[in-house]
């Protein structure tokens, strides 16, 4: 069951355009971004909303029956050219989720090129477009730091977890901690996004509207899955160290990453829920027999690229994303057990840390991340997340210090007295 907030028939125009345009001025403080490496795309305005009461189990037909139902003129023929329906998703599967169509859309391909979307019959595009421009920084100068759950608390959370490891229980559950960090006045967030697409050019920089006026920011190194027509792909990490700035430092850390039995257990743990999850739907699917390192300013981490061909008949780019979210790097393994285990022990609302976010058009293309590096904006306060897998034998001082410098990510970006 789903409802749909709409005025009336929807009309979608897609043409090229002549200049290049800075996503990020696009978006603005409280619209839709989505960019790595300079390609992706940006969203103003709402044309329409549709809310998924029963989770995100049932969104791909609620997105699909609206997109399917809006007259296209697309002279662009791109991933996501046309409209698209956009939405940080919650982690939880069973929570109501919210995706919009936004009505205006300025998409940038890998060459440079830039296209714009419009919806609606009165709606001049080119119009918003002259009128926009760049905002500039706000910053506040003060800010106040704090963590919801002490440290020592949650250190022994993370014994009570390593304990039912040992009962049988699972074999893996990522605990996540949140930073509070509330600022003399409102946090700018295209400031934000910034500094996080200039300090993490690999990642994918995400500013996506929520409820009430918040605004979630991601810098995700994490692909959940994405489709292009009959090709799909899915780049789990599992694995986590450090770097330390020195090339010949960071390469014996990388080296002992990739020969840690604790780690490559646990990626490979993440890997087998993206190909049982993937596989009913492909004729054909490349599963690397190693993984390899993936570098991040603050961190490396153990990544394996999956890929294949998708059988007709698919679902689309978020029925994928719904099929497998959440894998064990975010939830645990085995899933169900995991999960209970979090939901009577954690107290963590996350929200729309670690829950799927992106975007999916009407060719049922797109492109999902996991909400991880992530922060949700509201005025003056952040709440900044941060998560670890814990497996037999985790040490909680060396888990605390592992959500430390992956919140560091997202502080960089957020604290700047």
């Amino acid at each position: 069951m789903s409802s749909v907030i709409a005025p009336g028939p929807l009309h979608a125009r897609s043409v090229w355009l002549d200049q290049s345009v800075d996503l990020l001025t696009v978006a603005g403080a409280d619209g839709w971004l989505w960019e790595r490496e300079g390609e992706g795309f940006a969203g103003r305005g709402v044309a329409t909303r549709i809310t998924v009461p029963g989770g995100i189990a049932s969104a791909d037909a609620a997105v699909d029956a609206v997109l399917g139902a809006i007259r296209t003129d697309d002279e662009v023929g791109v991933p996501g050219s046309g409209p698209v329906a956009v939405g940080a998703l919650p982690w939880d599967r069973a929570a109501p989720a919210e995706l919009y169509v936004p009505s205006i859309v300025v998409g940038r391909t890998a060459s440079g090129r830039c296209w714009l979307t419009t919806i609606g019959d009165d709606r001049d595009g080119q119009t918003v477009l002259a009128a926009l421009a760049a905002e500039e920084s706000r910053d506040p100068d003060g800010f106040a730091l704090s963590s919801p759950i002490p440290h020592d608390e949650w250190m022994r959370l993370i014994e009570r977890a390593v304990r039912a490891i040992d009962d049988g229980r699972f074999v893996k559950v990522v605990v996540a901690r949140e930073v509070l960090a509330t600022a003399n006045r409102a946090i700018h967030v295209p400031t934000v996004l910034r500094r996080l697409r200039s300090l993490y050019p690999a990642c994918t920089v995400v500013g996506a509207p929520l409820a009430g006026g918040a605004q979630f920011v991601a810098a995700s190194p994490e692909v959940l899955v994405a489709r292009d027509g009959d090709r799909v792909w899915s780049h789990p990490l599992a694995g986590t160290i450090p770097r330390s700035g020195d090339p010949h430092a960071d390469q014996a850390l990388a080296d002992g990453l990739m020969a840690s039995p604790k780690d490559r257990a646990e990626h490979a743990w993440v890997v087998r829920d993206v190909v049982d999850g993937l596989g009913p739907w492909c004729t054909e699917l490349d599963v690397p027999a190693a993984p390899s390192i993936v570098a991040l300013r603050n961190v490396s981490h153990l990544g394996t690229l999956v890929s294949g061909t998708l059988a007709p008949g698919s679902p689309s780019a978020l029925g994928l994303a719904a099929a497998l979210h959440p894998t064990a790097a975010v939830g645990g393994t085995p899933r169900a057990a995991a999960l209970e285990w979090l939901g009577a022990h954690e107290g963590l609302d996350r929200g729309p840390y670690a829950g799927p976010v992106g975007w999916v058009d009407g060719r049922g293309d797109g492109q999902w991340v996991v909400g991880i590096r992530c922060g949700v904006i509201r005025d003056r306060d952040a709440r900044l997340f941060a998560g670890v897998g814990v497996v037999d034998g985790s040490d909680p001082a060396a888990e605390l210090a592992e959500t430390q410098f992956k919140l560091q990510a997202l502080l960089a970006a957020v604290v700047r007295p």
